[in-house]
């Protein structure tokens, strides 16, 4: 046989053996209420794990947890403003590389269910939307706004190009992508936005992508949140019964497969209350009800993490609820990423109804007590503005806003002075609701105390004309469920002594991370300051770890509220005299091994005399309660 009759004869053989397999697919089966993987009938039992919450080196670690108890999928969100912090500027660089994330999941033999958005909620700075997107201050947020749509549509087109040769039907791994999220939560109700939406995602990803939504298991909710064409999925907690949520998804869905997409585990924290705690017990025997039914269940949390630096978010309930830095969740992975009893008694349960991977659960990492640092006091923040604001203050009449000086986290400082002598102690006060979030307030640079967004809004001062008067204003997150209007920080109001409005405001800018990142405080010459001095100041010190470098917990015994960076990384905000959270998570792969491991704190209101930091090997919450996770109102 000649060569050429050889070729034809193996090409044909390989045109057979390629017909012969099965396209891959993964569908709703109306008729049988289930979907199907490739033809056969599947369930999937998943599992929450973002990435932005989880450094990079931890990645593989906690997704092996994952998959080791017995989940045969991860569900991720992608925060849009993790990605393109300035219009048009992206990073998916390191702890950013989302398709690395989902790389890794595939290699580890686990399905994903992403959440791509544009909007995640998540407990997340304004649920995942660009801060950059409230410069047009009129601008309606997740609607047909024609400004929003522009902003989404960009960030889609540079997103969704990545997820799709990750999707199962191209050979990747990503069963089904979610489009916007609890959608019939928020007042808008505009089904023209889900509709734009929809054709965005079918026209970037294609015909044959399970798309869907997920609402609270409410008729009402699910009513603004679905749309034809996109799957309507529930959410509900532990406390629910099981019948009513679902029949709330058969009220929109009559036939296809049940599906709670957020199943919580536990619960979030705020600032000022308690430290939530779900019974594994009552977790375990919901999820045994759902799988029961032949429910698809994913675990809201099911490794919570960490909201480093300003990235936690907040609740508006009445009032503002801002989140706190640990996002533990009680979840059945702890923050640091290891089995709790909760983990072992919900992989109980999945043996129940599918086989669980060979092999142990991976032993809890190792943590490492560091013991005592002290630390020594740089300079106050109001001897350093040339170094955190190189651009010098802007000039205004009246206080502006954080979104209008184009600056997204972090602190701003304003400026004015005494327009008259003021003998007798005059009010100095803020019209409601104005301070967001926090105003730390200095005359001639003695701190005076704290205005508050939802609290205190008058402090009693007295000084000469031409006194110098500072308000440092702290972003505590912007709202990411709850409300209905933008969240804008800063000074949202003019200040007034005793009723007369201030007027010549100098505002600086502040880019505290950018100093840190380059080497400042350490690598600069110390500064004279008041030691004994209240208000916003920054403290230095380091520590060497003994040959190995463990994760850790740090407590600060004494101090007020602040932020802490560990070698220029940004851990997040301390405030142990609100609680419930008293230690920071500190990932041992930022800390360095044979050197000085750098620390730098801002300190907002005042140190104690003798400033020291504490390093656990464990976590410290300062108050527990029993809570069923209720579905957000």
């Amino acid at each position: 046989m000649g060569l050429p009759a050889l070729g034809l004869l193996l090409a044909a053989a390989l045109l057979r053996t390629e017909a012969a397999l099965p396209a891959r697919s993964f569908q709703i089966d109306f008729e049988r209420d289930c979907f199907r993987k490739d033809g056969a009938p599947f369930r999937y039992v998943s599992g929450s794990v973002h990435y932005a919450r989880v450094p990079r080196p931890a990645w593989r670690d906690r997704l092996l947890r994952l998959y080791m108890a017995g989940l045969n999928a991860v569900q991720v969100y992608v925060p849009w403003n993790y990605h393109e912090p300035q219009p048009g500027v992206y990073d998916f660089t390191g702890d950013r590389d989302v398709e690395a994330f989902l790389d890794l999941a595939a290699e580890l033999g686990l399905l994903v269910i992403l959440r791509p958005g544009p909007y995640i909620c998540a407990e997340w700075e304004m649920g995942g939307l660009p801060a950059w997107l409230l410069w047009k201050a009129d601008i309606i947020l997740r609607s047909t706004d024609p400004a929003y749509l522009a902003a989404v549509d960009a960030w889609l087109h540079v997103l969704l190009p990545k997820v799709k040769p990750r999707l199962y039907q191209h050979g990747g791994n990503i069963i089904s992508v979610q489009v916007e999220n609890e959608y019939g939560s928020y007042y808008a109700c505009d089904p023209s936005y889900l509709q734009h939406l929809l054709g965005t995602f079918r026209a970037l990803l294609g015909p044959e992508v399970l798309l869907f939504t997920t609402d609270g298991a409410q008729v009402e909710e699910l009513r603004c949140g679905t749309l034809q064409g996109l799957y309507a999925t529930v959410d509900f907690g532990p406390d629910s019964n099981v019948t009513e949520a679902f029949g709330a998804q058969r009220h929109i869905e009559p036939r296809g497969p049940l599906v709670n997409s957020e199943y919580y585990t536990g619960w979030l924290d705020y600032w000022g209350g308690p430290h939530a705690s779900t019974s594994a017990t009552l977790v375990a025997q919901g999820l045994a009800d759902m799988l029961q039914l032949g429910a698809n269940v994913n675990m809201y949390m099911f490794h919570g993490g960490t909201n480093f630096a300003y990235w936690s978010g907040a609740d508006f309930k009445g009032q503002y609820k801002p989140v706190t830095t640990s996002y533990d969740y009680d979840a059945p992975l702890s923050e640091a990423g290891d089995p709790t009893e909760k983990l072992f008694a919900i992989r109980t349960v999945i043996s129940k109804f599918q086989p669980l991977p060979v092999g142990p659960m991976p032993p809890p990492t190792p943590k490492y007590a560091y013991g005592w640092v002290t630390l020594h006091k740089y300079a106050d923040l109001l001897d350093v503005l040339d170094v955190l604001s190189p651009s010098g203050p802007i000039q205004s009449q009246f206080p502006l806003i954080f979104e209008t000086v184009k600056q997204a986290h972090g602190f701003m400082l304003y400026r004015t002075q005494l327009p008259r002598d003021i003998l007798a102690p005059a009010t100095l006060s803020a019209p409601p609701h104005s301070i967001c979030d926090r105003g730390y307030v200095m005359l001639q640079k003695e701190y005076q105390g704290t205005l508050e967004r939802d609290g205190q809004t008058e402090l009693r001062v007295k000084g000469k004309a031409g006194d110098t008067l500072d308000v440092l204003l702290e972003n505590m997150g912007r709202i990411s469920f709850g409300a209905n209007f933008s969240d804008f920080k800063g000074l949202l109001g003019n200040l007034s002594l005793d009723s007369r409005l201030l007027r010549k405001w100098l505002i600086y800018p502040l880019a505290i991370d950018a100093a840190i990142q380059q080497g400042w405080p350490h690598a600069a010459l110390p500064k004279s300051s008041c030691r004994g001095r209240a208000g916003p100041a920054f403290y230095t010190g380091t520590f060497e770890t003994p040959g190995i470098a463990w994760d850790t917990f740090v407590k600060f015994p004494g101090w007020s509220k602040g932020q802490l960076w560990i070698n220029g990384f940004n851990l997040g905000r301390y405030w142990p005299h609100q609680g419930p959270q008293q230690t920071l998570f500190v990932p041992g792969s930022i800390l360095r091994v044979g050197c000085p491991n750098n620390i730098t704190v801002l300190e907002l209101e005042g140190a104690p005399p003798n400033p020291f930091l504490l390093f656990l090997d464990q976590p410290l919450f300062n108050r527990t309660f029993n809570h069923s996770p209720m579905d957000k109102e």
